[in-house]
């Protein structure tokens, strides 16, 4: 079965064809970075407007790279929720055509749960039930996956995500945007005990995550500095800063491990790309015998490989979706379970 992804809850414009689920034919992206990049972060209506320039390209190429015609794809499958409302009803729309003009299916897909499947076209031995842990620039959960398109959120952030922590850091540095892959360059070249840095906790909820009193300590760690004249190496700040994400990440979602009793974790999401991460799960997994999964860096990111698998998957549990439907901007995991 050969399913057409389409992507474009942010600011990559992305379509994709993959068979079965797991055998990636083609995956195109078509980024923005550099153009959000002068304004230090995602302009809605700007990504909405290059959404929409950028759509029928990447489609097309996506076909002619995977060597089929819209006749021969099975189903479209399109990120509905959550994300920025200009953006999803972008590829919305654009799905809706090619499924009214075609009569194909349209299957509607979650975008953290497509973040959860991109393990999927990396490790086609990974099967649920195991426990996820979902970081990127908006979202940052502890999931368990009690099947292909059933979900229970263990934990959540109740401030900034993981990503939007490492961007604003970053910026406070003196680094671009987006600014998680410079702060992991910096970091290997930094002192990760220079500075102290807290571990915020919520109160009567273990698993959940707060990354605001982090991202407001080094704030303020270089605004007092500044103020005094004194020069902070940032790539020391980088490194304690980076240091103390994974301290938080590792601890609370080996603690949920240990909780549910489950020997597999998959770790998804933009974030999932950054190299101490991914080090310290390794390390830490190793260590009490947990399978990791971890997804190549490419499919990291957004990208609509993810949407199209868990298309698969979703359109196997017989969701489809009819041409009215509608993007929704926030809607948690737990609204679309079974």
């Amino acid at each position: 079965m050969k399913i057409l992804g389409i992507e474009s809850s942010c600011d990559e414009t992305a379509a994709a064809v993959v068979e079965d689920g797991k055998k990636v034919l083609s995956n195109i992206v078509s980024s923005q970075i550099d153009e959000h990049k002068l304004y230090g972060g995602v302009v809605p209506e700007i990504a909405s407007r290059r959404h929409l320039e950028n759509i029928d390209y990447v489609v097309n190429n996506s076909l002619i790279e995977a060597e089929v015609s819209l006749n021969e794809i099975d189903a479209v499958a399109v990120t509905y929720a959550p994300g920025l409302i200009g953006a999803l009803l972008v590829g919305i729309n654009y799905a809706k055509g090619l499924c009214l003009s075609s009569k194909k299916p349209l299957i509607p897909v979650h975008h953290i749960a497509g973040h959860i499947a991109a393990n999927y076209i990396t490790h086609t031995d990974l099967k649920p039930p195991y426990l996820c842990l979902v970081i990127s620039g908006g979202h940052s959960h502890i999931v368990m996956v009690e099947e292909y398109t059933k979900y229970r959120v263990i934990g959540r952030t109740r401030d900034d995500a993981a990503g939007e922590c490492f961007d604003k850091v970053a910026r406070t540095i003196g680094f671009d945007y987006p600014g998680g892959k410079y702060i992991d360059s910096a970091a290997k070249s930094g002192n990760a005990d220079a500075f102290s840095l807290p571990h915020p906790n919520v109160t009567g909820s273990k698993y959940d995550f707060s990354f605001s009193g982090l991202k407001t300590a080094v704030i303020n760690l270089v605004h007092n500095a500044s103020q005094k004249g004194v020069d902070l190496n940032r790539n020391d700040i980088a490194a304690s800063f980076q240091k103390t994400m994974c301290d938080i990440l590792v601890s609370k979602t080996m603690l949920a491990i240990k909780d549910l009793n489950v020997n597999t974790l998959a770790i998804a999401g933009g974030v999932s790309a950054n190299s101490g991460i991914r080090a310290a799960f390794d390390g830490e997994c190793e260590k009490n015998g947990i399978k990791l999964f971890l997804p190549q860096l490419k499919y990291c990111g957004d990208n609509a490989a993810m949407i199209a698998c868990q298309g698969y998957y979703d359109f196997l549990a017989g969701r489809t979706a009819s041409l009215d439907l509608n993007g929704i901007a926030t809607l948690s995991l737990d609204e679309i379970s079974e």
